[in-house]
């Protein structure tokens, strides 16, 4: 089994294949290291199970088209209380072809699931999201996404805002699952509006991690604030095998688990 976080700079990317082959892909944003249209196949993978978007932005969806010419993408998961249409009223014209094809995906995968569809042996999932139109932007309609890979417990929190968490928040099969996580994948790129302390009073991951391209504003200068909620984890870099609280994609590459 495999849990990894691609780097594609500020965008979000990260599969999770099971042990019996089959994949879950969440988000498909891409960078200059990175696009998961060529990555995956290179991997040997055919075809998802499930194409998870946590959030309807463009730095999270950017290779999709090329995506789906290369790979079979069997169920869509995203937040289910926007229809295409009124996700289209919050995009700012011109539309792009990334867009244009979740829109179209939106519309046409809306058939039932079979169980062959379900999670990957070894793998567990829970999503849970903020309604429409109570929030109408499209970061605190992003996805609250946890998943379990063999023993290791993650959460994603797509492009949430403090406002977005506090909501989530009042769920307590939320709060349950929070006090499991062992890995905490930073909400908006570690920027400092997807910062909630109070998602830290039932979560105390042993790593954060920080899907994000170059620093160019101090929003994303939040690597202490974070290291303060976790307690730490080995972690295997160039430099040998070190106590880390927080890594990023942009220091670090692209980070991965082999979980048991």
């Amino acid at each position: 089994m495999r849990f990894e976080i691609l780097n594609v700079e500020h965008g979000f990317c990260a599969y999770a294949t099971g042990a019996d082959g089959g994949t879950i892909l969440v988000d498909c944003g891409h960078g200059a290291a990175n696009r998961p249209s060529l990555l995956l196949p290179s991997r040997g993978i055919a075809s998802v199970r499930r194409l998870v978007v946590t959030n309807f932005d463009e730095d999270h969806i950017s290779d999709l088209v090329n995506l789906r010419r290369q790979v079979d993408i069997e169920v869509l998961t995203r937040n289910p209380t926007l229809t295409s249409a009124q996700l289209r009223t919050l995009k700012a014209p011109p539309i792009s072809p990334a867009m244009s094809e979740l829109l179209g995906m939106m519309d046409s995968y809306s058939g039932p699931v079979a169980p062959a569809q379900l999670e990957p042996l070894g793998i567990r999932m829970w999503n849970f999201h903020n309604e429409y139109p109570r929030f109408s932007d499209t970061n605190n309609l992003s996805l609250l996404t946890f998943i379990d890979v063999g023993g290791v417990s993650f959460v994603l929190g797509g492009d949430l805002e403090r406002a977005g968490w506090l909501e989530l928040l009042k769920n307590p099969h939320v709060q349950g699952l929070l006090g499991r996580v062992r890995v905490f994948v930073a909400s908006h790129h570690g920027r400092e509006s997807g910062y909630c302390k109070e998602v830290f009073n039932y979560c105390n991951p042993n790593l954060i991690v920080v899907s994000d391209g170059s620093i160019q504003y101090d929003t994303q200068k939040m690597a202490a604030v974070y290291a303060k909620h976790a307690t730490g984890e080995m972690f295997s870099c160039p430099s040998g095998n070190e106590i880390r609280k927080v890594v990023s994609t942009r220091c670090d590459g692209n980070i991965f688990w082999n979980p048991t």
